[in-house]
């Protein structure tokens, strides 16, 4: 806020710089060089007596350098502060701050605050009263007042997800005022105009301020979504920015309810060009799931596009004039309509028969369409009920059908006037051959969708004509007859299909076109909440509570504050305000979305014509002071100069060599470190990245290190006995195993842990639990043993040490029900063919999680969430004992009874359990059966 690059905090100490020729002249003084002598005392004697000393001269570059240490350290007491900022406030009148803090301006909110209260600072210094406005909240007492109270409403403003109502302001702060000229007005502004003619700085200037201030922040920040539709095959979204400059590209996110990213794109501005629209392309099961589209990284609520119900899956009420036929389904009319929409609509059929009964209770599901499969005449008492529905945004789509070509022709409830009868292939009103569909209408809800050449209707009803037929008509045949009509009831609207929803009267219902066009009618129409009925049945719009606010920054907040419930009201879009702020209003079961900008709006610069205003830009972090540096520079040409004299003086060349060695590496590190303060710490190096990555290059087998050093070398020992084997009879080759400290080391590296449980060990953790429990969560899996060939689970109140610690262990594990491994089950044949699991010893089962259903049939995918692999595996075998080797290969401890087939199936065990820890349920696969029954000899 300063023309000068920069300025003195203390000008005056400039003035020792006169001396700096008397400090010249001093400096070229200086003693002579010492110089050696023979010892003899009289010779020495002698020649000081005759010497006559004079001063000699030092170097012309000594005195140079000895010089700008002077003018460094009269510089740095100066004190040169760049990017200063001064105290120029106009007098004559009180400060005054008209602030926008609209959405715009949240990006940068702090330097704002920062920039408001320096000018009240200098307001406060020079005894001016303040005067503060903000645009975005709904009142202002802008009244002049101390600086200490325009610092705590400035202290308490925020900024809010609105766009500025600079009139409202405006009008309080001339009120305020009441013909008082400011001195210095500021106009903090974020640079965006509000509305089309938005003359702020012209008024600002009818004030009559000595100075008016136009002070605005980054431009190039302010970005806002305006419209997003969710078309056929992908969400075209239109992006709108401030700054039209330059070129620019833009990413976009598309959220979902969760807050996570699932779909993005880009949008790209060319120079010059403030609107553009992009398209995010995603299949339309995961677009009916966007909850918000998002500009990357722009923070603000404008920058947030909510969507609401309308972009989800809708709920849709199907009738039909005629019972559907289980021997025939094929004949019902709703079964195209069915099979077309069930994958994106929740349908629901009346649980009555008699529509007077139905139509009422389907109403109040609070559907999006209402389907009508070929009926003709409806109970005379459902008429207004439908009516109120639909015009408070429903969507009634109604198929012919024999009943309707029968049915009176003034049905209210029918888009146009159909003749008596209807047209059929060799009837009274016919044609000579069927007829294909036109090309459908780029104005209506099928623009886009490809005609179909295959697609031929041979009978329809018809529409009698009428001036506005034709635009009320958004699909025709080739002889341009109507094939799909509409009209607009208030908020909603009542579409015709001109043929049977079967494929008695034409071919679209069994064509794609069919799905598509339902499809699209579905993506136009408006979710449940439309409507809601009233006491003595009165027409009133449903008000929707505030269920989720949108904050000036973007993100969602279930704080409602002070906002009201919204209203809608037919034929108009709402509008955020003070009373209704923006965000999602109504419940978890239906919302409705308010955005900060309406459907369409564009970003225009700030209109300052016909005023006169100094621009500025925010204070922030661009003033800073060069003392600390020019300090630092005397104190470096300070320690040259004191090494160059001690070198001149010869101090270093009376030192040993091996002195003068380390006193040169002593001050080039001291050196060193002063000039990289701070830039040496210990965690610098990272020396865990070279392991993490040494872990994840290979596959490890991994066990739970528990202080004892017996039980800890057979846990070892054990792993490395499987890790060769595995390499000699599998192609898997694992690196060497790993102990783990539960408390701090990595566990996601490894598939699984074996957990030999000691009764004389301590007992782990509860943060050592919580971290195992969350490894199985996310897919690992642990194997307890208890090595005692007594099962823990089983065995009632037989249970031994290990067994009870084992229980200790998993009474703070959220565990799954387990069960012996089945005789079917994926380990038993993962990679050889296994009725047990023995180890060192072969009477405890292992168990795993058990299958979910009751019954053996059930797929193992059942068993888990990783692949059908359980999270958790527990024996009391001593697997860790049987596979032990030492480094000759020679087995460390004999099974229980010695037997070396014993111990070969305890290895073999160890290879199942690791090749299910692998593959998952992949060996259940009925492509394996063949090979397994040859195996078996089957």
């Amino acid at each position: 806020m300063n023309a000068l690059p920069f300025a003195f905090a203390y000008p005056a100490i400039l003035g020792a710089l006169i001396a700096l020729p008397v400090i010249w002249w001093l400096l070229r003084l200086t003693p002579p060089h010492p110089k050696s002598e023979i010892f003899p005392p009289l010779k020495i004697l002698a020649s000081v007596l005759k010497r006559e000393e004079t001063p000699a001269q030092s170097p012309w570059w000594l005195t140079l350098l000895r010089m700008l240490l002077a003018a460094t350290i009269i510089f740095a007491i100066a004190d040169p502060v760049f990017n200063p900022r001064t105290s120029s406030l106009a007098s004559g009148g009180p400060l005054v701050l008209f602030v926008d803090n609209s959405w715009a301006a949240a990006p940068d909110w702090e330097r704002r605050v920062q920039t408001a209260d320096a000018l009240i600072d200098d307001a406060e210094s020079a005894g001016m009263p303040v005067s503060i406005a903000f645009t975005a909240d709904p009142t202002n007492d802008a009244v002049p007042g101390t600086a200490a109270a325009a610092r705590d409403k400035l202290r308490a403003a925020e900024p809010r997800p609105l766009a500025p109502d600079r009139k409202r302001a405006f009008q309080a702060l001339r009120s305020a005022l009441n013909g008082i000229r400011p001195g210095t007005l500021a106009f903090l502004t974020d640079g965006a105009a509000a509305e089309a003619d938005d003359a702020t700085v012209r008024q600002l200037a009818d004030l009559q301020p000595a100075d008016l201030r136009l002070i605005e922040g980054d431009a190039a920040r302010t970005i806002a979504i305006t419209a997003a539709n969710n078309a056929a095959d992908a969400m075209t979204v239109k992006v709108t920015r401030l700054n039209a400059a330059h070129a620019a590209s833009v990413a976009l996110n598309a959220v979902d309810s969760q807050g996570r990213s699932i779909a993005n794109g880009r949008v790209d501005f060319r120079p010059g060009q403030s609107v553009a629209t992009s398209s995010i392309t995603a299949p339309f099961e995961m677009r009916n799931d966007f909850a918000r589209i998002s500009v990357d990284n722009g923070a603000t609520a404008g920058a947030v596009h909510l969507l609401d119900d309308a972009f989800k899956r809708r709920r849709v009420v199907l009738l039909s004039g005629a019972g559907g036929d289980e021997f025939q389904p094929l004949l019902s009319p709703l079964y195209y309509i069915q099979r077309a929409l069930q994958p994106y609509a929740d349908l629901i059929q009346p649980g009555d028969s008699d529509l007077s009964v139905a139509i009422p209770k389907l109403l109040a599901s609070n559907p999006s369409i209402i389907i009508m499969a070929d009926i003709g005449r409806l109970p005379e008492d459902t008429y207004e009920p439908l009516t109120r529905w639909i015009s408070n945004g429903g969507m009634l789509l109604r198929f012919a059908g024999p009943r309707m070509a029968a049915a009176p022709a003034d049905d209210p409830l029918i888009p146009v006037i159909l003749r008596q009868g209807e047209r059929a292939l060799g009837g009274t009103l016919s044609w000579s051959e069927p007829q294909s569909l036109a090309e459908f209408p780029n104005f209506g809800p099928f623009s886009g969708i490809a005609r179909p050449s295959d697609v031929v209707v041979k009978r329809q009803v018809l529409a009698e004509p009428t001036p506005d037929l034709a635009e009320r008509t958004w699909a025709s045949l080739a002889d341009g007859t109507p094939l799909v009509t509409m009209k607009p009831l208030a908020s909603g609207q009542i579409v015709l299909f001109h043929v049977t929803a079967e494929a008695t009267w034409s071919d679209l219902p069994i064509s794609g076109t069919f799905v598509d066009m339902l499809r699209h009618l579905l993506q136009i129409s408006r979710s449940g909440g439309v409507t809601s009925e009233a006491r003595g049945n009165a027409r009133v719009a449903e008000t929707l509570p505030p269920f989720r606010m949108l904050t000036a920054k973007g993100a969602l907040i279930s704080e409602t504050g002070s906002a009201r419930p919204l209203t809608p009201k037919a034929g108009t879009e709402p509008t955020a305000n003070f009373d209704n702020p923006p965000g999602l209003y109504g419940s978890e079961d239906g919302f409705t979305s308010l955005n900060v900008l309406p459907e369409g709006a564009e970003l225009k610069p700030l209109d300052t014509a016909g005023a006169t205003a100094v621009r500025e830009g925010l204070i922030g972090g661009e003033s800073w002071s060069a003392k600390p540096a020019l300090f630092l520079a005397a104190f470096l040409l300070l320690l040259a100069d004191s090494l160059i004299v001690l070198f001149m003086n010869g101090a270093f060349s009376r030192m040993r060599p091996a002195a003068r060695t380390m006193s040169v590496i002593a001050i080039a590190l001291a050196a060193a470190f002063l000039l990289q303060p701070g830039t040496l710490h210990a965690n610098d190096s990272q020396p865990g990245d070279d392991l993490i990555l040494q872990r994840l290059d290979n596959t490890h087998l991994a066990y739970v290190v528990t202080g004892e050093q017996e039980v800890d070398n057979i846990s070892e020992r054990g792993l490395e006995g499987l890790t060769q084997f595995l390499t000699f009879r599998t192609t898997l080759e694992p690196a060497p195993p790993v102990g783990l400290d539960l408390t701090t080391d990595e566990l996601a590296f490894y598939p699984i842990i074996y957990w030999p449980v000691s009764a004389t060990a301590p007992m782990p953790s509860t943060a050592a639990i919580s971290r195992i429990d969350a490894y199985m969560r996310n897919g690992g899996t642990v194997l307890f043993d208890t090595r005692d060939q007594i099962s823990a689970l089983d065995n009632g109140g037989n249970v031994s040490a290990n067994g009870q610690r084992l229980q200790e262990i998993l009474a703070n594990l959220d565990i799954p029900p387990l069960e012996p491994v089945p005789s079917d089950h994926v380990l038993t044949k993962s990679f050889y063919l296994l009725q047990s699991f023995p180890g060192r010893y072969a009477g405890s089962p292992l168990w795993i999680e058990a299958r979910q259903g009751g019954g053996r049939e059930t797929t193992e995918k059942s068993a888990a969430t990783a692949d059908g692999v359980s999270p958790i595996l527990i024996t009391g075998n001593d697997f860790a004992g049987a596979w032990a080797v030492d480094d000759n290969g020679v087995p460390m401890l004999p099974t229980v009874p010695s037997d070396e087939g014993q111990r070969e199936y305890a290895y073999r065990s160890g290879v199942n359990i690791m090749m299910y820890m692998l593959t998952g349920n992949y060996k259940t696969d009925q492509v394996h059966v063949p090979d397994l029954l040859e195996r078996l000899g089957q």
